[in-house]
């Protein structure tokens, strides 16, 4: 069995220490959709203090695997942004790309215990039987050249207990499907990548928008997997926050070119981030600095304020 790679932080272990990150992509700028994510998850660490006095950590993790999507220069930028909204965060930022053979040895792995196979069925066939995959290929031994690697999915999580939205359920026909881990083109899956740097970072909450609600059935699935064969860990707890949508319907997103947000003047978004995520009786912040309205941010923050949908309107 192959040796992970796994660069696991050194925390005391006598209290309880909350873990939180914000994961970007770097194929845009950051946009108001991106600050909302980015400060619910920041202010949800920060907010919290164990017994022994020890705020909570934030961590960055770029998520820049995927490098036909990257854009040039949007990693440094992507900081830049978040140090001129007053959003620092604890230890050094962690680049997947940096990952690769961590995640190749958790597939070695998941493969010598026969929890994986190769799967050359595409998109548009899965498409023409209903849009779920029915494990065609689990039976076949194709050979890894040119095809998918999926994950023999025994579990089938769909439902749990999110820290905004409560109780969740996901599709269950979906939540049941052998999803892929590694893409036929020879990019780690994102499904693979985010659960194995949640492990290695030991990230113990994740906070990001609705519209990943369903891909975290999944990701508690193969937590489970990785933790009763051979990565023994611990599932993060879930909380997702609604996702801000123009009046067209449209998610403020880099795929529809969403607008960015604005560092030479991040006062008058971030108090809009604090209003679009409930927080309530916020003063008159506009001519505080940065550092001001974050801090008052953190002394407040609620999470039962946190609107329980899944998206809200911003127009």
């Amino acid at each position: 069995m192959q040796n992970l790679h796994i660069k696991r932080p050194l925390e005391p272990k006598q209290a309880f220490q909350y873990r939180g990150r914000f994961a970007p992509s770097p194929s845009g700028l950051l946009h108001f959709g991106s600050l909302i994510a980015a400060l619910a998850s920041f202010l949800d660490a920060k907010a919290f203090v164990n017994d022994h006095g020890e705020q909570g950590k934030w961590l960055i993790r770029i998520e820049d695997i995927d490098r036909p999507r990257e854009q040039k220069g949007a990693s440094t930028a992507i900081l830049t942004t978040l140090e001129a909204f007053g959003l620092h965060w604890d230890e050094t930022a962690l680049y997947q790309s940096t990952q690769s053979q961590y995640y190749r040895d958790i597939l070695s792995n998941l493969a010598q215990q026969k929890l994986s196979y190769y799967c050359q069925c595409t998109r548009s066939q899965i498409k023409a039987i209903g849009g779920i995959y029915q494990g065609h290929c689990r039976t076949a031994n194709y050979k890894s050249q040119g095809n998918a690697t999926r994950l023999v999915n025994q579990y089938g999580l769909h439902q749990f207990n999110d820290l905004f939205q409560d109780d969740v359920v996901c599709n269950k026909a979906l939540a049941n499907e052998d999803f892929i881990i590694h893409r036929k083109d020879g990019l780690f899956a994102y499904q693979l990548a985010v659960v194995a740097d949640d492990i290695a970072q030991g990230i113990t909450h994740v906070v990001r928008g609705c519209d990943l609600l369903e891909p975290t059935a999944r990701q508690l699935t193969l937590f489970q997997t990785l933790n009763n064969s051979f990565l023994k860990c611990t599932t993060p707890r879930y909380g997702h926050i609604p996702l801000a949508i123009t009046s067209e319907g449209y998610k403020l997103s880099k795929q529809n070119k969403a607008p960015a947000i604005n560092n030479a003047n991040p006062q008058p978004a971030l108090i809009a981030a604090l209003i679009f995520l409930g927080q309530k009786s916020i003063p008159d912040l506009v001519s505080a600095s940065v550092e001001e309205i974050i801090q008052w941010a953190i002394t407040h923050w609620q999470r039962d304020l946190v609107p329980k949908a899944f998206e809200i309107n911003i127009d």
